[in-house]
C-alpha cells in the first residue's frame, strides 16, 4: 500500500508539470461511413512523461479526476482540438472532418464552461458545426436541468453533442428525449462479442430502435473485424470506429490514412 501511494503520488505531481513540459498530445482515431470514408476522428489524450514509461488514459484520467486537474487538462485538450480543426480547414480534403472531444462530467460542470468553449472557438476561429463534445451518462446524476441549459447555449453556438459509451452507466429515457444531442456511440463491450452473442446483438437493435426513434446518428466503437462491421451495417448502423479502420494516430499518420480511405 506504501509503494502505491508513493507511486501515485510521484505520478500526480508529474501530472501537474505535463502540459508545461509538452508531455501531453493528442492522438486521432478515425471515424468512418459504411463505404471506408473518413468522417472525422475521436481526439484522445496521450501522455509521455520524461522519467515514465507511456501512461495509458485510464490509468493517469482517474489521477487527472481525484487531483483537481481534469479541468485545466480538459481546457489544454479542447484548444488542441480546436487549433487541429483549424488546420484542417485550411485543406480541401479535411475541410469538412468533425472532430470529437470528450468532456468530463467535472469539466462540464464547471460554471463558466459554456463561455470558454464559445471563447476558444471564436478565438481559434473554427466553424462550431465541426466540433462534437462527447458526454458520458455520469453527467446525469445530478442536475440535469443545467446541463440541459448549458448544451442549449453551446447548441445555439453549433456545437454537437455525442453521448459516450451508451448503455453502460445512467440511463434515463425520460431525461436521454430532452437531451439536445446528435448522436450515440455504441459501447465496444456491445460490440466486441456480436458475431456470436445474441445478448450484445439485442442490445444493440434496441440502441439502435431508439436512435431512430429519437433522430439520433449512432457510431458503434470498438470494430475490429469485418465481420462486426457486416452486422451493423445490416442493422442500420452506418458509422464506425476502430482497430479495422485505425488505431489512435499522430496527426500525420492520420492525414495519410485520409488520403488513402478517401
Amino acid at each position: 500500500m506504501h509503494i502505491q501511494f508513493t507511486e501515485k503520488a510521484t505520478m500526480e505531481s508529474s501530472l501537474k508539470r505535463a502540459m508545461d513540459k509538452g508531455e501531453l498530445s493528442l492522438m486521432y482515431q478515425p471515424q468512418v461511413d459504411h463505404f471506408g470514408h473518413v468522417i472525422g476522428a475521436e481526439a484522445l489524450l496521450r501522455w509521455s512523461p520524461m522519467d515514465f514509461d507511456i501512461i495509458p488514459p485510464d490509468v493517469f484520467i482517474p489521477i487527472a479526476e481525484e487531483a483537481g486537474l481534469i479541468i485545466s487538462i480538459g481546457e489544454w485538450a479542447l484548444k488542441g482540438a480546436c487549433a487541429q480543426l483549424k488546420r484542417w480547414s485550411q485543406s480541401g480534403l479535411t475541410k469538412n472532418l468533425v472532430l470529437s472531444v470528450n468532456i468530463s462530467a467535472k469539466q462540464f460542470r464547471k460554471a463558466n464552461f459554456a463561455e470558454m468553449v464559445e471563447a476558444t472557438v471564436n478565438q481559434v476561429g473554427i466553424n462550431p458545426n465541426l466540433l462534437k463534445l462527447e458526454l458520458t451518462e455520469s453527467l446525469l446524476l445530478e442536475d440535469v436541468d443545467a446541463v440541459i441549459s448549458t448544451m442549449n447555449v453551446l447548441r445555439k453556438l453549433g456545437v454537437k453533442f455525442s453521448m459516450d459509451d451508451f448503455g453502460t452507466g445512467y440511463s434515463s429515457l425520460s431525461y436521454l428525449k430532452r437531451l439536445p444531442l446528435d448522436e450515440l456511440k455504441i459501447d465496444k463491450s456491445f460490440v466486441l462479442d456480436i458475431a456470436w452473442d445474441e445478448g450484445d446483438r439485442a442490445i444493440i437493435r434496441s440502441i439502435l430502435s431508439l436512435a431512430q426513434t429519437l433522430k439520433l446518428r449512432v457510431v458503434a466503437e470498438g470494430v475490429e473485424i469485418i465481420e462486426q462491421r457486416d452486422y451493423l451495417l445490416a442493422e442500420g448502423c452506418c458509422f464506425y470506429q476502430g482497430y479495422l479502420y485505425g488505431k489512435p494516430l499522430s496527426e500525420e499518420n492520420f492525414l495519410s490514412l485520409v488520403h488513402t480511405l478517401q
